[in-house]
């Protein structure tokens, strides 16, 4: 049932529902949006606040847990996750969250251009306590991502030893990992024997595979490495859309941001011993282009995305017969 529909059916007029949509007052699953279109399966995660604070679902953060020790919040695309010295400015969720809240410290960081959760400890303790539990793997970081060409059905795991310099200036793979049955590739150009190599371990499987050649996949991480779903995807042919390091232009050319959420945190708490599940659904601007990359392909369009297709294997084809 679309959003919108779920707000008539609570007695809003159409006009009253989109106010109170882009006013932030509505709640998906804890995180305000604005996307009346979205289909929601289960109405229960709907939430109507008349009285919830006016702001821009999608370009405002906000805390979506709250502990004495700890918050979780949604980060917006585009928002730092702390203070970059170069920005030289304070439009960060750190500091958003230390306005809120009145203290913040790091746990983890999220790309700027990657939205959803992120969690900050409120004193230095639990900071101690949270980033023990994120150097034993023992917090689940889950996300969706849009990435090119259909995705393979099985789940699987990547797994590679990451170096700063893959010998272009970018993060990389010293082997290249590969989608199953096909083989692992050792760069041409071997890193210098000083860099440090840090192991990286995604687990990845199939969300939905989507008309116009892209698919909804969600990713696990197992270690938490600089770029790491963002290099993985790549390397294994299936870069996340809007990606401008990682991905050849065309693929980000398919995305105004990169198509990369943040869309679960699970851990055991420190302090009491309970459980903490946050999950947020997948950002506004990333579900409309979900729902655009849905749209089914008229006869025209499928004979030019197939002789695309075509041409990108035979480019492929070319490349490796010349060693590449």
């Amino acid at each position: 049932m679309r959003l919108i529909d779920i707000l008539r059916d609570r007695g809003l007029s159409r006009g009253d529902a989109r106010r109170a949509l882009t006013s932030g007052k509505v709640l998906l699953a804890g995180v305000p949006t604005a996307d009346e279109g979205r289909e929601v399966e289960d109405p229960a995660l709907v939430e109507l606040q008349p009285a919830a604070p006016r702001l821009h679902p999608g370009r405002d953060l906000v805390l979506v847990h709250r502990d004495p020790g700890f918050v979780v919040a949604w980060k917006p695309s585009g928002m730092l996750s702390v203070p970059a010295p170069r920005e030289g400015g304070q439009k960060n969720a750190l500091a958003m969250v230390r306005r809120i809240c009145g203290a913040g410290l790091p746990v983890h960081r999220l790309d700027e251009e990657t939205s959803g959760l992120i969690l900050y400890a409120l004193d230095e303790p639990m900071q101690l306590a949270l980033k023990e539990l994120l150097e034993r793997h023992e917090i689940e970081r889950g996300y969706l991502a849009l990435v090119a060409q259909h995705f393979p059905r099985q789940a699987w795991s990547i797994e590679s030893d990451l170096v700063r310099d893959r010998g272009d200036g970018l993060r990389g793979s010293r082997v290249v990992p590969a989608a199953p049955g096909r083989k692992p590739k050792a760069r041409r150009l071997e890193p210098e024997p000083d860099q440090e190599v840090r192991h990286a371990v995604t687990h990845v499987s199939l969300v939905e595979n989507l008309e116009r050649d892209a698919a909804l996949i969600s990713a696990r991480l197992e270690t938490g490495r600089t770029h790491q779903v963002r290099i993985h995807l790549a390397e294994i042919g299936h870069p996340v859309l809007g990606d401008p390091l990682y991905a050849p232009r065309r693929v980000e050319a398919r995305a105004p941001r990169l198509a990369l959420h943040a869309c679960r945190l699970a851990f055991t708490h420190p302090r009491t011993g309970q459980p903490v599940v946050v999950e947020a659904p997948l950002a506004d601007d990333l579900e409309q282009l979900r729902r655009q990359l849905s749209a089914r392909l008229d006869p025209k369009e499928r004979d030019q995305q197939r002789k695309a297709s075509r041409k990108a294997q035979a480019a492929r084809k070319g490349w490796k017969k010349q060693g590449g």
